[in-house]
């Protein structure tokens, strides 16, 4: 069994445990907004639950790394597609469309696609490679780049109209950013793996002494920095927006950005040839695909994005949830429940 196999046994995993976190600080915000919205958020246990699933799974998420190539666990995290269908039916009480079904298929098909046709090797790198792969140039661009993207999108979102640029335009800025945060814990993880492949010491080719440099500390505040900006874009995500929209949206944009700083930093794109490259090409498109069609219905969110109105109906209830743009009223959700034998 290879390296990579290992790597991606553990990634799917952790990606599993993830996407349970998720539904489940999800299931916790919806819980404070209907019975004590000013209870802070941190005295619910499917919070709490949810935060020890998604920290465990992006600990396992961290040991793969190790084993890998990032493009190849990067677009493993198509597990979560599969698994949030489950978890938003089952936890969050969730109908699940025929709609969403079908753009999943065609997201876990791409990602499939980018996973069989993706980079299967798994080098370890030295710290001193590592540090040159920081300022090469190419780098350097793709980085310019990614901040052009990030300040574009967040212009988009303070705008907050567009039936599907606001929750797409927000998890674009957070997954170009908190996707850093892979590049980060793989060169740690990395360093990791080769402080425990041999017993010598200097030169930057193994010994414990790899991980008391200030290489390895410099990653480890960066990983923080961007891991903890990627959790809190994240539950902020949940608390504004609906899990079955916004969960996808977050995966599928994390999922892109690191399959993008993977190829240009490791330059995993080397060992791609024609067909590999025409193949993976084909499953960014039916990613692509499936990202269209998890737009909402036309009935669920005003033309310009400012306002969305859900509702639901029955015999005994009749329930509207009226979501403020983020440029108005921050973190306002008002519920008006009107029960038949009830006035309001």
């Amino acid at each position: 069994m290879g390296d990579w196999v290992i790597g991606a046994l553990i990634n799917l995993l952790g990606s599993i445990f993830i996407n349970f976190g998720t539904n489940l600080l999800k299931l916790a915000h919806d819980e404070r907004n209907l019975r004590a919205r000013m209870k802070p958020i941190i005295y619910f246990q499917a919070w709490r639950i949810g935060i020890l699933f998604f920290t465990i799974g992006n600990c396992l998420n961290f040991i793969s790394f190790g084993y890998a190539a990032q493009s190849l666990l990067a677009a493993l995290g198509s597990i979560q597609f599969i698994s949030n269908i489950g978890f938003a039916y089952f936890v969050l009480n969730k109908t699940v469309k025929i709609k969403l079904l079908l753009a999943t298929v065609f997201v876990v098909a791409g990602n499939i696609f980018l996973v069989a046709f993706g980079n299967h090797q798994s080098p370890v790198y030295t710290t001193e490679q590592l540090g040159e792969n920081y300022t090469n140039i190419v780098f350097l661009v793709y980085c310019i780049g990614l901040v052009l993207v990030v300040v574009f999108h967040h212009s988009i979102y303070k705008r907050g109209k567009g039936q599907m640029l606001v929750p797409f335009s927000y998890a674009v800025v957070s997954g170009a950013i908190g996707s850093c945060s892979v590049l980060f814990a793989k060169s740690l993880s990395n360093i990791l793996r080769l402080s425990m492949s041999s017993n010598h010491d200097g030169d930057g080719g193994g010994g414990y002494s790899t991980l008391l440099n200030r290489f390895t500390y410099s990653m480890l505040l960066m990983f923080i920095s961007t891991g903890g900006f990627w959790m809190a874009r994240l539950n902020e995500g949940l608390s504004r927006f609906d899990a079955i929209l916004i969960v996808p949206m977050f995966q599928i944009a994390w999922t892109f950005f690191s399959i993008c700083t993977g190829f240009v930093y490791f330059e995993e794109y080397k060992v791609f040839d024609a067909l590999r490259t025409t193949m993976f090409v084909f499953g960014m498109i039916s990613v692509f695909i499936g990202i269209y069609l998890l737009a909402p219905e036309d009935d669920e969110v005003l033309k310009d994005g400012s306002l969305a109105v859900l509702k639901t109906s029955n015999s005994s209830q009749h329930v509207e949830r009226l979501f403020i743009s983020s440029d108005q009223i921050r973190d306002i959700e008002i519920i008006w429940t009107r029960y038949a034998d009830e006035n309001c």
